[in-house]
């Protein structure tokens, strides 16, 4: 899963990797007894302090739920409607389960060498692999767009912290199966990491876009789905007022969702 920097970070141990505030980090492996995640930024990976990060939010992966449940809360869904959960089959790997209707169909995600498949097309995380599947069909035999479900509790649990992504690709499934994971000493043989002394404040800082954003005046802020937006002003209702990509302007607050720390 994907993360953004709340702070910045200087590594201080050799297995630990280095960041800059509002980095994006991609997180591998995270536990719930641990103040360390395992992640990777820019090719390199270790451990970073998880009060450093923010998770940005994927309503669609639902940590470890069984192939049975995955079936109980997606039949008689649209088809495409979907969830990611952690496989009952191979611990530390992925499974994406979909609905077709009156039934589910499950797709092993395989992972070697930092990233992720199903078929051919590799990404560098499950965040990229799902939303490539949105707009290419999942299935060989017919058309299956991903999708997302209507708000419906059942369907989609609290929110988990739970182990995410680790390996990724190579060149095929068979030497995907086999390849080597990268591995690091137990969480709970580091020390935890020290919480930065900074007053605590009742607004967000920045903000994740849930989608698009084509300003109709350019005064508005333009902005892609996934980007991490700077709050400037967030006193009206009506319309924020930020920056992203050095740009600054107003937009729509129904457009992204606050990160908090």
């Amino acid at each position: 899963m994907e993360a953004v920097a709340l702070f910045s970070f200087e590594a201080s141990e050799a297995d630990e990797i280095s960041f800059q505030k509002r980095d994006i980090i991609k997180v591998t492996e995270m536990e719930d007894d641990s103040s360390w995640v395992t992640a990777e930024i820019k090719g390199k990976r270790g451990y970073v302090p998880e009060n450093y990060i923010s998770l940005l939010p994927y309503p669609w992966f639902v940590g470890r739920v069984s192939r049975l449940e995955a079936e109980k809360r997606l039949r008689w869904q649209d088809t495409g409607v979907f969830l990611v959960r952690e496989s009952e089959s191979a611990p530390g790997e992925f499974s994406v389960s979909v609905s077709y209707g009156e039934r589910v169909e499950h797709f092993r995600v395989l992972e070697g060498g930092g990233q992720y498949c199903i078929w051919d097309e590799t990404f560098c995380s499950l965040n990229r692999l799902v939303d490539y599947y949105r707009t290419h069909s999942i299935a060989a035999e017919k058309l299956v767009f991903l999708r997302d479900a209507a708000a419906s509790p059942h369907l989609l649990p609290h929110p988990v912290r739970n182990p995410y992504p680790n390996p990724y690709k190579t060149t095929s499934q068979e030497s995907l199966l086999s390849a080597n994971l990268y591995s690091h000493p137990p969480h709970h043989e580091r020390e935890p990491s020290q919480r930065l002394h900074e007053p605590v404040v009742g607004k967000p800082r920045l903000a994740h876009a849930l989608c698009d954003y084509t300003p109709p005046h350019t005064a508005h802020l333009h902005f892609l789905r996934g980007d991490v937006i700077d709050l400037l002003d967030c006193s009206s209702s009506l319309a924020w007022r930020g920056r992203c990509r050095g740009r600054v302007g107003i937009f729509p607050p129904e457009y992204v969702r606050p990160l908090y720390h």
